[in-house]
């Protein structure tokens, strides 16, 4: 089989499906050069206000159709789009550039469009910009209406089987948009497991490979493939045989999914008697029933960014209250720890102005948003203090960096307490409060903040970005991007001594806690509490189940020996091996002897 009819990204979400490939060109529209005269400015300009109504209407029909499918939160990125679209001081601008310089609307939109883009464009990864993407899609729109092109519904229309979507890149928003009954996998170009697309993609369990750099151009719409999500793979129009070979393979992961789920109500203890507590990791609404089914004790990280990104405004104290209350109810015998906002980089609301930065990943963002805007971050300690009173909350600090964060932190939940008790409104006494280890600084100060704190979790994700100075959305880096690097490691390690010193509870919400090979060596560093995306509860539920902690013990001390990440991988493979019965479990999910 020639090579290039196999291109090879990143794995990350699992599954084989095979099907047509559907290329979303979500591109601006080649705008041909239109000169106008004086008396066709009135023209242009109704032209213009027709285009902006049309779509206007359609993202209208677009945010109903996705609050039916998705919930009310995810609905609201079109009714941020909307709010775009209907800007008085950007659609000023575009009249009087129609006006001004007698540009046709469609030059006048592009123009403006692209200005605007360039402004919000904050990240210089290319993991979300979720603000430039909800620019590029009305643009798109907008031009597409204008200069007499067809509307690209995104795969909204395409008929017959469901196809596999390719795109440059695959954002949150853009994971929404999508009709789920018409796609079968995703496969971007740019991206990594652990941006934020992807694990949305994961925890929704639909099939996906990103960082497929260079392989794009290769395939058209229509062109028969195989995704496999385990491998990482894209296989151009395949061989009977493959296809075959494909379809078995899903089969039988489709079968050991089945098996495995069937431990769901087992306890997560191992063979010799340790207890292990499986929470689920939340994104979206939909996924607390999925969590639930499959076992979770609880949940262990609430991203509270998807009630913000793109939205039109920022939620309310109630609106807040009613959805952590949600989430609180559906796990009554267990905790529930919300992150708080994760402002920044990559993630902001449109009402937010944020400053312009080199590097926004090292900028304002997180906890230094939050604690710059009082204002708006007492706001949801007030929510997460009243739906405290319907189940165990617990807050999560993200971007902790020194224990003065922590105790401003502290000092606001005081005042908000304070004020929901003057003003009449039922709330709890107090909540405890988590820092997340995902800084180097945080890492070396674990001693220091496990005092000050009720608990601590550790975000994999970008820890592992920071000490490793990898981002993590960069697809050509993607090979230099493992929590298994001996400086990681060893930091898993001393922060998991600080917690189990300070009597805390220590957990593990990152990607890293999804993973088969992870949970042995978590296990033997002193972890018991993993937050998992909820497709992976029955998986490291049965592994978990196969595990022996003296023996995991052993094996995580020969890691923290290792010199390289390969040793370290090749000590938890082989051990794995060892400890655990993996017959037909190979194929992508655990690593191959």
């Amino acid at each position: 089989m020639s090579g290039t009819r196999v291109l090879k990204g990143i794995g990350v979400s699992p599954g084989t499906v095979v099907g047509p490939a559907y290329v979303v060109q979500w591109q601006l529209p080649d705008v041909p050069d239109r000169p106008i005269q004086e008396e066709d400015v009135p023209g242009e300009i109704e032209r213009l206000h027709a285009a902006v109504d049309a779509v206007r209407n359609h993202l209208a029909e677009l945010r109903d159709r996705t609050q039916e499918r998705a919930g009310v939160e995810e609905a609201k990125i079109f009714d941020a789009q909307i709010l775009m679209l209907d800007d008085v001081e950007f659609r000023g601008a575009v009249e009087r550039l129609i006006r001004q310089n007698q540009l046709s609307a469609e030059r006048a939109f592009e123009f403006e469009s692209l200005e605007l883009r360039a402004r919000w464009a904050q990240s210089p990864s290319a993991i979300l910009r979720q603000r430039g993407a909800d620019i590029l899609g009305i643009a798109v729109r907008v031009l597409q209406r204008l200069t007499g092109n067809s509307i690209t519904d995104i795969i909204e229309h395409h008929e017959g089987p469901p196809a596999i979507v390719l795109t440059q890149e695959l954002s949150p928003g853009l994971t929404v948009e999508f009709d789920n009954a018409h796609v079968a996998g995703f496969v971007s170009a740019e991206g990594t497991r652990t941006s934020h697309a992807a694990i949305l993609a994961h925890s929704l369990g639909i099939p996906c490979v990103m960082g497929l750099v260079g392989g794009m151009d290769q395939v058209a719409t229509g062109t028969q493939l195989i995704l496999d999500g385990d491998r990482g793979t894209v296989t151009i129009d395949p061989t009977p045989e493959e296809i075959a070979e494909a379809l078995a393979r899903e089969k039988r992961r489709e079968e050991r999914e089945a098996e495995l789920a069937s431990v769901a109500a087992e306890p997560p203890v191992t063979k010799d008697g340790t207890s292990v507590e499986l929470k689920a990791n939340v994104d979206l609404p939909e996924e607390l029933d999925d969590a639930a089914e499959r076992g979770a004790q609880g949940v262990g990280l609430v991203r509270t960014e998807f009630l913000i990104i793109g939205r039109a405004e920022l939620p309310s104290e109630d609106e807040q209250v009613a959805y952590f209350t949600r989430i609180a109810q559906r796990f009554p015998d267990d905790s529930v720890v919300i992150r708080s906002y994760d402002l920044g980089g990559d993630k902001f609301p449109v009402p937010f102005r944020p400053p312009r930065e080199a590097n926004p990943f090292l900028g304002w963002r997180a906890i230094r948003v939050c604690l710059d805007q009082p204002e708006i971050f007492i706001v949801q300690l007030r929510a997460m203090l009243r739906a405290r009173i319907h189940g165990d909350v617990r807050l999560m600090l993200p971007l902790i960096t020194g224990v003065e964060e922590l105790r401003a932190v502290r000092k606001l939940l005081d005042v908000a307490q304070r004020d929901l008790r003057r003003e009449g409104i039922p709330c709890a006494d107090s909540i405890p409060v988590g820092v997340m280890i995902e800084t180097p600084a945080a890492a070396l100060l674990a001693n220091e903040l496990a005092a000050g704190s009720d608990f601590l979790s550790v975000g994999t994700n970008d820890l592992t970005q920071y000490i490793l100075a990898v981002d993590r959305g960069n697809a050509g880096l993607a090979d230099r991007f493992s929590s298994y690097h001996p400086a990681v490691v060893r930091a898993l390690k001393y922060v998991a001594d600080a917690a189990n010193r300070a009597k805390l509870s220590v957990s593990v919400c990152g990607e890293m806690a999804s993973e088969p090979l992870a949970a042995l060596l978590l296990l033997g560093l002193g972890y018991s509490v993993f937050s998992v995306a909820p497709p992976r509860l029955a998986q490291i539920r049965w592994l978990v189940r196969q595990l022996d902690v003296g023996v995991a013990k052993s094996i995580a001390e020969q890691a923290l020996q290792a010199a390289t990440t390969q040793e370290v991988t090749d000590l938890l493979t082989d051990g794995l091996h060892k400890v655990a019965d993996l017959e037909g479990l190979h194929g992508g999910w655990l690593p191959d002897p």
